[in-house]
């Protein structure tokens, strides 16, 4: 489906209407969503201006953070747009990490900002065309010396495409978001042309990409559609980033990154700018209203500090010593391809509900417990692994949303010198079958294995019971239906509890099975039971276990093995 088909199908409601709260909550989503899923791609990409393999991770942090404050916001005041924008806006500021992550915030800040401020006259397309020219002003602004072929680069390509398309006779938002999005990736491909050291990586700018992620985050929020951008990496896919010395990794360049937050007068920033500038590179002071992020790569990290001190009150400060950070991934590289023996292990599991928590207890876990309304954030997760009283943690995030939370957070852990690895099960059922072949015995990279390829053979489903009329992938449902659901995608709408059940314990059992799991949720009744009968009956020889989860909103959840 196309932008114009669906805009058509909106009506005319793009002509005059601004951004809704829907469509704000679902960008906010969506962009976790994707840039969580391109991560590990952009961590790869990253050579420019320092390469330390982390540029997805902020980027990704960054968004978590923004999203996590409108949420909060939302709660308490749930029909509140401009107020949820403000605390989106405010929340990138806040949980801006790295060069790129805190450009990033600034893009965001003022394109949401604009947003807010839009009249219930004003048309969207127009209002999402200004806030773009606005969040490239204020971007090049925030940087000390913007250099081309970088984020600011793709930044600006997109605005004047939207400024482009909004003059178009009958443009709507989602032709005008298109037209932006669109761009972004053609100026992202041109990035190695305009700097060096991307062409002799054979790469484009990460941050670059990571904007282009963005973008079509907004793109799929606004009109459904969904662009998958190939992988950017020009020449080896696995490009050996940590052995480029190159920008502030040269004998010349920076050996700190520098960030904190300032409380400061906005007629203090001026100077503080002009204070940092000689000091180092990368220079970036985004905000406003009293709040700042500073961002600055240099050698004095004394320095630095001071000039916060002298604008305003310095908090939050963090330092990274460039060379130990690019040290710390080479090991970690070298760990994974090693094979050394146990140095104390502890598998974290993420667990929905009472039952399924004391279960992965019994078998040894740590335990996260979590709601089916509020998933942990990366900080969550990095807390508990750090918490963890093991050198090796093991994470089994066991929901598809969190596989990429867990990542992010492990990437932070392993910064402070942990070994985490994730194993992506998208289920709590692969979780427990998982931590069923976990063996500390073993070497980490071989107990890995074996958990993910038991997560692997591990086909779930699960039901649960429809809140508000949806369109599902398996037709339409009103609330009180009963939804069957098969690795994540519904594939059952019906009325009664035990024949959506079966359903689902049909389609899983269709390609052969020893093993059924019936994990009983919090109001289950006898449902479990009924089925393990349904299951001797129809599939004998058919081994069943049933166990206690005690998980809301989900009345069964099943496992074939």
């Amino acid at each position: 489906m196309t932008a114009n088909q669906h805009d058509d199908r909106q009506g005319r409601r793009d002509d005059v209407a601004t951004f809704d709260l829907v469509t704000v909550r679902r960008f906010a989503d969506l962009a976790v969503e994707a840039l969580g899923a391109a991560r590990e791609e952009v961590d790869a990409l990253n050579v420019y201006p320092v390469p330390d393999g982390d540029t997805g991770t902020n980027m990704f942090l960054t968004v978590e953070a923004a999203r996590e404050a409108l949420l909060a916001r939302l709660e308490e005041q749930p029909d509140d747009l401009r107020g949820a924008i403000r605390a989106y806006a405010h929340g990138a500021l806040l949980g801006a990490r790295g060069n790129s992550g805190v450009i990033l915030s600034q893009l965001v800040g003022a394109l949401v900002r604009r947003i807010g401020r839009a009249g219930p006259g004003d048309r969207s397309a127009a209002v999402f065309a200004d806030g773009m020219r606005l969040a490239v002003d204020a971007a090049y602004d925030a940087v000390g010396t913007p250099v081309e072929g970088t984020i600011l680069t793709v930044a600006r390509a997109a605005a004047q495409a939207a400024a482009v398309a909004v003059e178009e006779p009958g443009a709507r938002l989602g032709d005008v978001v298109h037209a932006a999005a669109r761009a972004s990736r053609e100026a992202l491909g041109h990035t190695p042309e305009q700097l060096p050291v991307l062409a002799r990586a054979g790469v484009v700018d990460a941050g670059g990409r990571g904007l282009c992620v963005v973008l079509a985050a907004m793109e799929s929020a606004v009109t459904g559609e969904h662009t998958v951008a190939p992988l950017h990496v020009l020449g080896s896919p696995h490009l050996p980033v940590a052995a480029l010395p190159t920008g502030d990794l040269t004998a010349d360049g920076p050996a700190y990154e520098v960030m904190y937050l300032l409380a400061a007068d906005d007629a203090a920033v001026p100077a503080l700018r002009a204070e940092l500038a000689p000091l180092g590179d990368s220079l970036v002071v985004v905000g406003g209203d009293g709040l700042w992020n500073v961002h600055v790569h240099v050698d004095d990290v004394g320095a630095a500090i001071e000039a916060g001190i002298r604008a305003g009150t310095p908090r939050r400060v963090e330092v990274v010593h460039f060379a130990e950070q690019v040290e710390r991934a080479r090991a970690g590289r070298a760990g994974r391809a090693g094979d050394d023996g146990p140095r104390g292990r502890t598998v974290l599991a993420l667990a929905l509900g009472p039952g399924l928590a004391a279960l992965f207890r019994e078998a040894g876990a740590e335990v996260l417990e979590v709601t089916t309304t509020r998933r942990p954030t990366s900080a969550d997760l990095l807390r508990a692994v750090l918490d963890c009283p093991a050198e090796e943690v093991v994470v089994l995030p066991n929901h598809a949303g969190t596989v990429a939370v867990a990542e992010a957070a492990a990437h932070e852990a392993a910064q402070r010198g942990r070994r985490v690895v994730v194993v992506p099960t998208r289920a709590q059922v692969q979780g427990i079958a998982a931590l069923a072949v976990h063996e500390p015995g073993r070497s980490l990279d071989n107990d890995v294995v074996h958990m993910t390829d038991a997560a692997r053979g591990a086909r779930h489903g699960a039901l649960t019971v429809a809140t508000e009329p949806a369109m599902t992938t398996a037709g339409p449902c009103s609330p009180g239906d009963v939804l069957g659901a098969v690795q994540g995608d519904f594939v059952i709408v019906g009325e009664d509890l035990f024949e959506v059940a079966t359903g689902v314990l049909e389609r899983l059992l269709g390609t052969g099975g020893e093993l059924v799991t019936l994990v009983a949720g919090a109001e289950a009744g006898d449902l479990a039971q009924a089925c393990e009968h349904w299951v001797g009956h129809a599939h004998p020889g058919v081994d069943v276990m049933v166990l206690a989860g005690g998980q809301e909103h989900y009345p069964l959840l099943v496992s074939v093995e």
